[in-house]
């Protein structure tokens, strides 16, 4: 699949755009602050409903303006399909396939597939658990777009769950048992989604694991680089208590346990403890925790790693995604520059931004677009 069209009015600092794009390469030149990432940060929303740059939707709306508008037209199997969002922060986002109203705006999940690797991206190595479980979220979500609704409806629960910990901590109304007693719905619901949402990720681990090994070798240190340090990534769950989970594991019990265990101490704090929405993703170099251990240079080769074994693995479920690589090249030294490069040539589109011409390697030819002050013209197409 690739995008062939995209049109935005009063997204980010543009108040009215329409591209042409092609398959293959297109770059997007221009200094910072000119509005070349908004454009490529738009296409990437059409795909997954969230910015990789901000958490919320209200940044994404032209400073004055009410709303924003996407519109991205996806060429797949000898057909177009045109998705039209309307962001309105604040109020539920509309969103349109061919025309056509959708029911919800998640409808238009899995039509377009992206794979985004960005200077934000080193949070995945040095961040926050939450950095390293959007990443498992987002691609998730691409391979069963249906895992949207389980997550919406996990964190329903969740917030439903942790409102009434949070008034019976603040009451102090009744026995613990009797908490417990009234929790019970909310608890059945929370396991029985959150165990499809710990399932989905360790499903997802198991087939991300041979893939990120091969691209951080191939990255770090060459398709022969036999000596680069062994990168490993596994689950660490709050529902399993002194092991590993896999995906064979009897998650229900196991859950439904570590509710059990923490009750008392959820009722103390007054917030749910156990669950997938404070899970992690571990990932080792040389059996290190790569946070803290990894250098600079090998933390972008395992963030890019990251990326690029997504990418693999929907593209070998038939969704072969859209390839971002936002202001990357200058990131990385000449060595990992020219194997990203041998990497990346023969995806069928992939989008680029990059500060100045030099940047983006000889070897990837394409459509050329200058972004000066959020005003795009086509400076050459190859």
């Amino acid at each position: 699949m690739w995008v062939s069209a995209l049109r935005l009015e009063d997204y980010r600092s543009y108040e009215s755009v329409e591209l042409t794009l092609q398959p293959g390469v297109n770059a997007f030149i221009g200094q910072n602050g000119q509005g070349k990432t908004n454009l490529v940060e738009a296409i990437a929303y059409a795909s997954v409903l969230g910015s990789h740059r901000v958490s919320s939707d209200a940044p994404l709306v032209r400073s004055g303006a009410e709303r924003a508008i996407v519109g991205v037209t996806v060429a797949r199997d000898d057909r177009s399909v045109l998705i039209e969002l309307e962001i309105n922060p604040g109020r539920a986002n509309r969103a349109r396939i061919n025309r056509a109203a959708a029911t919800r705006s998640r409808d238009v999940l899995g039509i377009l597939t992206t794979v985004v690797f960005a200077p934000e991206d080193l949070a995945l190595i040095k961040g926050d658990p939450s950095d390293r479980r959007r990443l498992l979220d987002e691609l998730m979500i691409q391979r069963a777009p249906r895992m949207q609704g389980v997550k919406s409806d996990y964190e329903r629960i969740l917030k439903q769950r942790n409102a009434l910990l949070k008034s019976a901590r603040q009451n102090r109304r009744g026995s613990q048992d009797h908490l417990e007693s009234t929790l019970e719905v909310w608890n059945t619901q929370l396991v029985e989604a959150g165990t499809e949402i710990i399932r989905a990720r360790l499903s997802l681990i198991a087939d991300l694991t041979a893939p990120l090994q091969d691209a951080y070798a191939l990255i770090a240190g060459g398709p022969d680089a036999a000596s680069s340090p062994d990168v490993r990534i596994h689950y660490d769950s709050t529902i399993a208590h002194d092991h590993v989970l896999g995906v064979d594991d009897d998650l229900v019990a196991l859950f439904t346990d570590a509710i059990r265990r923490r009750s008392r101490e959820e009722f103390e704090r007054g917030v749910t403890l156990v669950g997938p929405h404070r899970d992690d993703l571990v990932i080792e170099l040389g059996g290190l925790p790569a946070k803290g251990y990894a250098s600079h240079g090998e933390s972008w080769s395992i963030a890019l790693g990251l990326r690029l074994a997504g990418y693999d693995i929907l593209a070998a479920e038939g969704r072969e995604p859209v390839l971002i690589l936002d202001d990357v090249f200058a990131e990385l030294d000449a060595a990992r520059r020219r194997r990203l490069t041998e990497r990346v040539v023969g995806c069928e589109q992939v989008l680029i931004t990059a500060a100045v011409a030099e940047d983006i390697p000889a070897e990837l030819t394409g459509a050329r677009f200058r972004v000066t002050r959020g005003h795009v013209d086509v400076e050459a197409v190859a």
